[in-house]
């Protein structure tokens, strides 16, 4: 079921949950309901329990059986309050996973509806360094390496040894560096999921299991040939 939208109800009147995965739940907080990112406090403020992080006081709210105050006022409408613990648990985000930027990160992705480009089918390609254009076309730029002699037509010449310094492109290090960023995206949403199954503060929308690809790039490697 598409994340967009309001929750909807039944015949009898009654609210009837949504059930969504943690993306499309992410999506639907901060890109429908345009919930708000707040961080926390920094580390040495302890007052009223900030120090253990946003989502162990909404975990902590719901032991209670306190309300999470919901409703915040947005242009247009409202926020919903299932939307604000969806943002208030993204912003309680360990630092072990990111802390505050990867949480700033989770959000933006959510809100443009995005996923991280892990850089799918991409493969290092060797290429010249630099490339010079002229009403010739194109040439690889070369550089000066040594010197040789030779023998022309009997008489000995030095002669510059030319070569082309050759890069790959993409590196596969920015190849590494986007799966990386993606994994850690992957990682900071299971822990946004688990957080919001165990708290159970949600009203009218059902996290489930679901999760984007693991790995997606190895999909082809882990599925075995029928």
């Amino acid at each position: 079921m598409s994340a967009h939208g309001r929750i909807g109800r039944n015949a009898g009147g009654t609210n009837v949950k949504r059930a969504l995965g943690v993306q499309a739940a992410l999506e639907w907080a901060f890109r429908v309901e345009k919930a708000q990112l707040e961080l926390p406090l920094p580390q040495d403020v302890i007052e009223e329990g900030f120090g253990f992080g946003l989502e162990y006081v909404l975990l902590q709210r719901a032991a209670l059986g306190c309300k999470v105050d919901g409703g915040a006022h947005r242009i247009g409408g409202y926020t919903h309050e299932d939307a604000e613990v969806i943002a208030a648990t993204v912003a309680g985000i360990p630092d072990s996973l990111g802390g505050k930027r990867m949480a700033i990160r989770v959000a933006e992705l959510a809100r443009a509806g995005l996923t991280p480009d892990w850089m799918p089918g991409a493969v290092p390609q060797c290429v010249p360094v630099e490339v010079k254009r002229n009403q010739h076309g194109e040439r690889a730029s070369t550089i000066v390496v040594g010197t040789e002699r030779v023998l022309t037509r009997g008489k000995w010449r030095t002669v510059e040894v030319l070569a082309c310094p050759v890069t790959f492109s993409p590196h596969p290090h920015q190849i590494d560096a986007a799966r990386r960023a993606y994994d850690d995206w992957w990682q900071a949403l299971g822990w946004v999921r688990d957080g919001l199954l165990r708290g159970k503060m949600l009203r009218e929308v059902e996290v489930t299991a679901v999760m984007p690809p693991i790995a997606p790039w190895a999909r082809s490697k882990a599925c075995p040939s029928r």
